[in-house]
């Protein structure tokens, strides 16, 4: 089957970089990593759900204006729908054969969830409360709790330490949602979509985004400290700078001009914070699994 370049574009498989901290976090701590699995895991959420996640997004969406990581989205075909099936049935069934089937259950209420944000027929974006907590429950805990199946050859206790872990990560991407709508208002309210980010104005976004980072590093701080791992706290806090002082400069130019909301700096804000996280959360594992 030949696949057009437009439709390649609208799966925006560059775009899973933005989210692969959690993923690199998880194998951070995790105890006893399965090197195969780890390997199979990472292919199957990063090139197969992740960007069958992007393309259905935009077929439904058919987006005239910008997008996470596309300026100038071209207009999706119907290859593009079929291309999304394929690639989560794939990714399933990789999954039940090549790792395990609670891996496999996960990615499919990833997907469940990923198809009733966008659907016409459930549209969960429309409602700003509804889908910020879904997103960040989806995005945040249950990612980390999803990769940690495929990763570890023991499942992710559930005791206190794991409750701070997991509350990091869901307020981590609460701080990063809305954020990345900051500059779309007009296209989703053109769509019948009003966000979070919307309702809380320009300057709210950004104030609301730092009240849930600060919430998120509570709790970064009391899960390390809880596993005896303060040092890596102390990485992560040097990971975090370039990223709050990007923020902070960048809350400074919207604050003189609303304009400054938009596309371009966003996607720096993002990829600004992909790479620190990721470069972060790759050198924990190192520290952790490879320091002795």
């Amino acid at each position: 089957m030949f696949i057009n370049s437009d439709t390649l574009k609208l799966l925006r498989i560059h775009f899973s970089f933005f989210l692969m901290p959690l993923f690199f976090l998880a194998l951070s701590q995790s105890t006893v990593p399965h090197f195969a699995k780890t390997i199979l895991s990472f292919i199957i959420i990063h090139l197969f759900i992740y960007p069958a996640s992007n393309g259905y997004n935009s077929f439904i969406d058919k987006d005239e204006e910008s997008i996470g990581g596309l300026e100038k989205p071209p207009l999706p075909t119907k290859q593009l729908f079929f291309l999304t099936m394929f690639l989560d049935v794939v990714g399933l069934f990789a999954a039940v054969l090549l790792v395990n089937h609670l891996f496999a259950l996960c990615l499919l209420l990833y997907i469940a969830a990923s198809r009733a944000y966008s659907s016409r027929q459930i549209r969960l974006k429309k409602y700003p409360l509804i889908v910020f907590f879904t997103v960040v429950f989806f995005q945040g805990a249950f990612t980390y709790f999803m990769a940690m199946t495929g990763i570890a050859e023991n499942q992710l206790p559930l005791n206190l330490p794991a409750l701070f872990i997991l509350l990091a990560c869901s307020f981590q991407i609460a701080g990063a949602y809305p954020l990345t709508q900051v500059y779309q208002h007009k296209q989703d309210l053109k769509d019948g979509v009003v966000t979070l980010s919307y309702k809380l104005g320009y300057k709210g976004t950004f104030l609301f985004t730092a009240l849930m980072f600060m919430v998120c590093n509570v709790f970064y701080f009391l899960y390390f400290k809880t596993t005896d791992r303060q040092n890596n706290f102390y990485v992560l806090q040097v990971f975090f700078l370039p990223i709050v002082l990007y923020f902070a400069w960048w809350f400074l130019q919207v604050h003189k001009n609303v304009k400054n909301a938009n596309f371009k700096n966003t996607m720096r804000m993002n990829g600004i914070a992909a790479v620190c996280m990721n470069i972060c959360f790759i050198i924990l594992y190192f520290l952790n699994h490879h320091s002795h």
